[in-house]
């Protein structure tokens, strides 16, 4: 199993995060579009999906 972490860095924050809609957990959020999104770790299940679909890499994986 890998780790999921973000790095806001790499985040616009000037936009809705898609990633919100990929991730089959429901672990992800954001606070408003001018925010970076956040990891709910108690659910993310470290599928990955997240790191795959962001264009931007700010979605790291590591194992």
């Amino acid at each position: 199993m890998s780790n999921v972490n973000i790095i806001p860095e790499r985040c616009p924050q000037n936009h809705y995060c898609p990633v919100i809609r990929v991730c089959p957990a429901g672990a992800i959020s954001q606070h408003g579009p001018f925010s970076a999104p956040e990891i709910d770790y108690s659910k993310c299940t470290s599928c990955g999906k997240c790191a795959r679909y962001c264009g931007y890499g700010a979605f790291t994986t590591s194992h």
